[in-house]
């Protein structure tokens, strides 16, 4: 739909401040790191706790956006683009949706619930797609924010939308309703999810249903709490696999691995088999057939077609990929929308500068293959991708669109052809509808490795970053520690979402560290907390910044940067405020501030010292007087060298237990990572790493036999041991061994029989339905890193870093 901005003023009330209102616009953004803004993005600047898009308002001029919805006008960037002024912008944002909704009259199909919302919209595109030109919301874009965002990609040419609502709070859902405004809702299940945003289980229920305050029909399964909370009016269409009276009875039966049901609507039965046991499953299958037959379809169309129902792949994962290359593995879906967020993501997440695209066919667009090819391009262009490889008949067609680009008709072609391609040290984008099974072209790729892997959530990392930069006054800067291969979680994935996420600081333990991370194309600052004299001429080379905590260090330093020419070079004065590990003591501080006053070579970027007891208020006493030692020393400092240096002491126990401490700057830590020394902060935090392996082999037995060196497991009745590929070579402690410890397989414990060895491990699963194959969590939900840690005498720390190398890590965007 073709708008300007005269036509978007009246709807947001704005005030507007620039010199023409007839500019084009076509499309929206909130993220100013996006490659796919330009001259004809209206950009609505978003303010919240822990960032304001204003801040960033000068870079976008900079790229080419000329249009703002803005709350105020920066003064430095007044007079130079047009602006409109509202008193909320994430307000405004909402406003334009349900404006745009509104434009469109067809059927939408709202989804809420506390679970399946996301699976059952993907399985309804699949099932329904065949007849419709569907709309849906992108991956799991369900809210305040995501919900505006989808609606606003409706274009003339669709004639069904489905779009997902979730909430976690209350006087949300009437916002989303507006935007939305469904004519049919979808209840999926209500589980405990967000419990924490609401009263009681009934306030919930009652919240999640103002989605459908103006919707035709509700969808959902029979429950009294449910009708107990009903608008009266609610016109609803049930199933209950108990309740008779339910306008569709089904019974279900396990066949094999798949699910028969039995369904009975009035006088007419039908079967269907669905591939899928789990409860979960088959209740969000049911939801989709229920949507079917409200659509009047015919139950041999239901059941050919529910019959192909898939496993939805929620994330975007990062891989090893071969000859130096990375993978982001999307191999699930091709549509416009999910492709230019997986855009976005390639840019946020590249490790090399040249960046390849691999996609099929694009499916469900609402445009004529020539425009949507067009606006494929436009992106392609726009994100720099260096080459394209296109599969599939139609892509195909529109090989001249793409620079670069490469075409086959299909991916059987693709892999013949694989040999006679060129792939290394690049980041690969692989974008592909199911059909065209890109798996095979991910296995092609993918660094062969064991199949061990640690799983790391970066949704995860950026909500932790957020809920610590929550605790943060408004100027205090956040250094994050990288140290140690990210804790173990690894370096420069993280420290790349770190840069997204326009952190001030790293740091990193060592300076082969850094070098490594700025050879990967980091741009942040990084200091090195402990480097060697030795390592001094590299810190340079490679700009770094390096922590000094001695007189002969400070020398030692002082003599290569006047050697190089240097002025001003900013290093880091470690103080030593009771720690007793590295830094600066109260006598040494004389002769450190003449040392400093003689030379020009070196300027004082911060001054810093580290708390031994933050994380126990037992010591309190101690870590005040820490605090006020170094208040004391850096006060000094500063009032004799006349200069005004970034000052911070906490780490990230002493961010919640010592906040009037914060200074100019605070060290994030383990809490990046979801591990908190304090109980009640760790149910704010989520869990990254999931330590991931699989069931090699399933053995029963019997009474007298015994497991693994030194028989130090003898079976007291015939047991079912199942053999793990993962041992104290990966990380895992052999005290975890003997029934210490745990791994959990399809939902449950088994425990640990035996010694760990070197490469495996064996487990008690006796009690466990599963097969060789079947996925084994080592830790992560359970067990946590933390409960591990209780069990062994150690830190989680400890735990997390000792994850070796040779295991692989998959970083994910869910």
């Amino acid at each position: 739909m073709a708008l300007s901005l005269k036509n978007i003023i009246p709807v947001l009330h704005a005030k507007w401040f620039g010199e023409s209102d007839a500019m084009p616009i076509d499309h929206i953004s909130i993220d100013s790191r996006s490659l796919q803004n330009g001259v004809t993005t209206l950009f609505f600047a978003l303010s919240g706790p822990n960032n304001d898009a204003h801040n960033y308002i000068g870079e976008l001029i900079d790229t080419g956006v000329v249009n703002f919805v803005v709350t105020y006008i920066p003064d430095e960037v007044r007079g130079q683009a047009n602006f409109l002024i509202v008193d909320n912008t994430l307000t405004a944002l909402q406003q334009f949706a349900a404006f745009y909704r509104n434009q469109f009259h067809f059927p939408i199909i709202g989804i809420t619930g506390s679970n399946g919302k996301t699976i059952v919209k993907e399985w309804l595109n699949f099932l329904l797609s065949p007849d419709y030109n569907i709309i849906r919301s992108p991956k799991s874009y369900n809210s305040q924010v995501g919900v505006p965002l989808s609606v606003m990609s409706i274009n003339e040419k669709h004639n069904l939308g489905i779009f997902e609502a979730g909430i976690s709070t209350v006087n949300e859902m009437e916002k989303l309703e507006r935007i939305i405004r469904p004519t049919i809702g979808l209840l999926t299940n209500i589980g405990s999810a967000h419990d924490e945003g609401f009263a009681n289980i009934g306030e919930k229920i009652k919240q999640k249903l103002k989605l459908f305050a103006h919707s035709e029909v509700l969808i959902c399964h029979k429950n009294k709490t449910i009708e107990a909370f009903l608008t009266q009016g609610v016109r609803t269409f049930t199933w209950s696999c108990k309740h008779e009276e339910a306008d569709v009875f089904i019974i279900k039966k396990l066949v094999v691995d798949k699910t028969l049901m039995k369904v009975k609507r009035g006088s007419d039965e039908f079967e269907i088999k669905v591939p899928f046991q789990d409860d979960a499953s088959v209740e969000n299958a049911i939801q989709c057939m229920m949507v079917m037959l409200y659509f009047n379809y015919d139950a041999k169309t239901i059941e050919d077609r529910m019959s192909l129902l898939f496993p939805v792949e929620m994330r975007l994962k990062v891989k090893n990929g071969i000859n130096n290359s990375t993978i982001i593995d999307d191999s699930y879906s091709s549509d416009y929308q999910s492709l230019k967020i997986a855009l976005d993501f390639l840019e946020n997440q590249k490790h090399y500068k040249k960046k390849t695209l691999i996609l099929s066919d694009i499916y469900q667009s609402g445009l004529s293959n020539e425009e949507l090819y067009s606006k494929v391009s436009e992106l392609v262009i726009s994100n720099k991708i260096n080459r394209m490889i296109v599969v599939g008949e139609t892509i195909s067609e529109f090989k001249k669109k793409f620079l670069n680009c490469v075409a086959f008709k299909s991916t059987k072609d693709f892999v013949a052809a694989f040999d006679t391609l060129s792939f290394g040290n690049e980041t690969i984008l692989i974008k592909g509808a199911r059909d065209f099974r890109f798996e095979e072209i991910v296995s092609l790729l993918e660094e062969k490795t064991h199949e061990t892997v640690l799983e790391i959530n970066l949704n995860a990392i950026s909500h932790n970053l957020n809920y610590y930069r929550s605790k943060l006054k408004p100027k205090t800067k956040l250094m994050v520690m990288v140290k140690a291969f990210g804790y173990g979680n690894g370096g420069f994935e993280i420290a790349k979402l770190l840069e997204h996420h326009k952190t001030d600081y790293l740091g990193v333990a060592f300076a082969d560290e850094g070098i490594a991370l700025k050879n990967a194309g980091i741009a942040l600052p990084i200091m090195v907390l402990n480097p060697e004299n030795t390592s001094f001429a590299a810190i340079i080379q490679h700009g770094l910044e390096p922590e000094i905590y001695s007189i002969k260090g400070l020398n030692a330093f002082i003599k290569i940067a006047e050697q190089k020419k240097l002025e001003g070079y900013p290093i880091h004065i470690k103080l030593d405020t009771g720690m007793h590990r590295l830094g600066f003591q109260e006598n040494n501080i004389e002769e450190l501030i003449f040392t400093l006053k003689s030379n020009a070579s070196v300027k004082v970027k911060s001054i810093l010292s580290h708390m031994a007891t933050s994380d126990d208020l037992q010591h309190k006493d101690f870590a005040l007087s820490q605090i006020a030692l170094f208040e004391k020393l850096s006060s000094k400092i500063i009032s004799d060298l006349k200069i005004k240096p970034i000052r911070h002491i906490l780490n990230t126990s002493g961010i919640e237990n010592f906040a009037e401490a914060q200074y100019d700057m605070v060290r994030l830590g383990i809490g990046l990572y979801g591990i908190s020394n304090d109980s009640e902060e760790q149910k704010f935090l989520e869990n990254v790493g999931t330590l991931k392996s699989i069931i090699s082999q399933l053995r029963t037995i019997p009474a007298g036999d015994s497991v693994g060196y030194g028989r130090r497991f003898m079976a007291e009745q015939p047991t079912k041991v199942a053999t793990i590929p993962i041992g104290y070579a990966d990380g895992i402690s052999r005290h975890w061994g003997n029934g210490v410890g745990f791994v959990t397989i399809n939902g449950k414990k088994a425990p640990i029989l035996g010694s760990v060895c070197m490469d495996m491990l064996m487990v008690d699963a006796t009690e466990i339905k599963c097969k060789e194959g079947d996925p084994v969590t080592i830790f992560g939900e359970s067990p946590t890193v933390i409960y591990m840690a209780e069990k062994l005498g150690t830190i989680p720390y400890e735990i997390l870093t000792s994850i070796s190398q040779r295991v692989k890590r998959v970083f994910y965007r869910e």
